[in-house]
């Protein structure tokens, strides 16, 4: 899977995938709307070459960490970032053992890849990496948004699916529809969740129904 996104990344500039966005606009909505802190360890899952580290490194944030299979895209963003401001780890979310914990887990459209096989992995690592009271963004594919995504398949999920995944460790403080609109028009439906953790996470449940 990492040869796939490295050829994906090498393929064309960032600003002409379907997902780039300007601003990540949401997801900053969604961090604020959390209350989270400059001191705060934030894990990007997923993070490619989004802005998004960016954006927290201009307002303070210094423990900053992205995660992806993709070493172009890591090497993209550190460039661009700096080497000093970033931890970058390349890994597959649902095979990764994080060697310490993070106050804040983001993630924009790295879940609805995950298949139900693997999304109990994807979980449990969530759990592992984050402390009591973090904060999670997951932002993925609405049942109406698109069903494959750069040549492959995805798993669509409603608010109700995100919250069934999080189970009852977690507090939902929100949810939200976006549209999103690719660099060429098109709009995709995005489901946004931002949740606080309990304490130690139960379990994690069933996984959710495919949207289709």
């Amino acid at each position: 899977m990492s040869a796939h996104w490295n050829h994906v990344y090498e393929s064309r500039e960032c600003d002409k995938f379907s997902w780039f966005e300007p601003e990540p606009t949401t997801s900053l909505e969604l961090l604020e709307e959390l209350a989270i802190a400059p001191d705060d360890a934030v894990l990007d899952i997923g993070a490619g070459e989004s802005l998004l580290a960016d954006r927290l490194a201009a307002r303070g944030y210094h423990d900053l960490t992205i995660l992806d299979l993709s070493t172009t895209a890591i090497a993209v963003t550190l460039a661009r970032v700096g080497r000093h401001d970033v931890t970058a780890i390349e890994a597959d979310v649902t095979t990764w053992r994080p060697a310490r914990r993070y106050d804040v887990w983001h993630d924009r459209a790295v879940l609805h890849f995950i298949g139900p096989p693997r999304v109990r992995d994807y979980v449990e690592t969530m759990h592992s990496a984050l402390s009591p009271g973090a904060k999670v963004v997951i932002g993925v594919f609405a049942p109406d948004g698109p069903t494959t995504c750069s040549g492959l398949e995805v798993t669509r999920y409603d608010a109700d699916d995100i919250a069934q995944l999080l189970d009852t460790g977690f507090d939902i403080v929100a949810a939200r529809r976006a549209r999103h609109v690719t660099p060429w028009g098109a709009e995709q439906s995005f489901q946004w969740v931002a949740a606080v953790r309990k304490g130690r996470a139960l379990s994690p449940s069933t996984p959710p129904r495919n949207g289709d």
